[in-house]
């Protein structure tokens, strides 16, 4: 009998989950001199990329090297690195031991090309960009149901930048060509620039009129591109419907993964204890005051 669970044959190691928690945690990264998160801001780098004609490979193994190194080194890229006077070889070692050390635990296959990954080609992101970037997920809906909605809630922006680093990740498992899996992650939402995500419940009230709407408000957007990327777009864009291809099975993959872990990540945050923040994750670490540190939280009855 199916039971409508997914055979073991499905489904990646579990090990990926590790990094892949760490890549959406990119989503919440941000620094001082830059507006937006870290995935907000590589979504907007590579659309730009693309539009300055920069090859879809060459982007997809850019972004996904970007995002892998960002899991270990924060806002600090290739730009902080110069202006700290690091640069060169030096400034590519650092990259790739952290490219090396977020993958410890991947497949070997998803890291081809990804050691010494072009830069991003510097480009203008087209504008629906700016407004995925602004257009809130609409967390948890079910029809007849109240909305679970947790806070912050993520961008459109951000979903699509990290579903896409997942899918290249996870196009070797299942024999995907990795560059369609990653250009439609970029493009899955693409009529969220327009249509508000109102989630299952709102999809469900809008009946007939749902496909057509989001037929109109995806060709919208594809406007905005050049018409060869356009193309390239919407050839991608055909592997959405269903997971009977490598693509397609790709492509869902990194999708549910990402929509589940991200509640999954409000869920462990508040679940978890001061014993572990202060001894497993060593919050107040060694240093030559560990011990006043101690003595203190001791005092007041915070060490645990």
């Amino acid at each position: 009998m199916n039971d409508g669970i997914a055979p073991a044959a499905d489904a990646p190691p579990a090990r990926v989950l590790g990094p892949f928690r760490e890549l959406g945690e990119l989503k919440r990264i941000r620094s001082a001199a830059q507006e937006g998160s870290i995935a907000e801001r590589l979504f907007a780098a590579a659309w730009g990329a693309l539009m300055a004609g920069q090859d879809v490979g060459a982007v997809m193994r850019a972004t996904t090297a970007a995002a892998l190194a960002a899991t270990r080194l924060g806002d600090i890229d290739r730009g902080i690195l110069s202006a700290i006077g690091v640069e060169g070889d030096e400034a590519q070692a650092i990259i790739d031991r952290a490219v090396d050390e977020a993958a410890e635990e991947l497949p070997p296959a998803a890291l081809e090309g990804l050691r010494g990954a072009p830069v991003l080609a510097p480009g203008t992101a087209p504008p629906f960009v700016a407004k995925l970037a602004r257009q809130p997920r609409a967390g948890v809906t079910c029809p007849g149901k109240p909305r679970l909605l947790l806070e912050p809630p993520e961008n459109h922006a951000e979903h699509c930048l990290v579903t896409a680093v997942y899918g290249v990740i996870l196009s070797p498992f299942y024999g995907a060509r990795a560059d369609a899996v990653f250009l439609a992650s970029l493009a899955h939402h693409l009529h969220n620039a327009l249509i508000p995500d109102s989630g299952f419940a709102g999809e469900v009230l809008l009946g007939e009129h749902l496909e057509p709407a989001f037929v109109r408000a995806t060709e919208i957007a594809l406007a905005e591109l050049p018409s060869a990327l356009a193309d390239r777009v919407r050839e991608a864009r055909a592997i959405l419907p269903d997971a009977e291809t490598p693509e397609g099975r790709a492509f869902h993959a990194a999708d549910t993964l990402d929509r589940v872990l991200q509640i999954e990540q409000h869920l462990r945050a508040g679940k978890a204890t001061m014993h572990y923040v202060l001894h497993d994750m060593e919050l107040v670490h060694a240093g030559p005051v560990r011990g006043f540190q101690d003595r203190l939280l001791a005092g007041v009855g915070l060490l645990a």
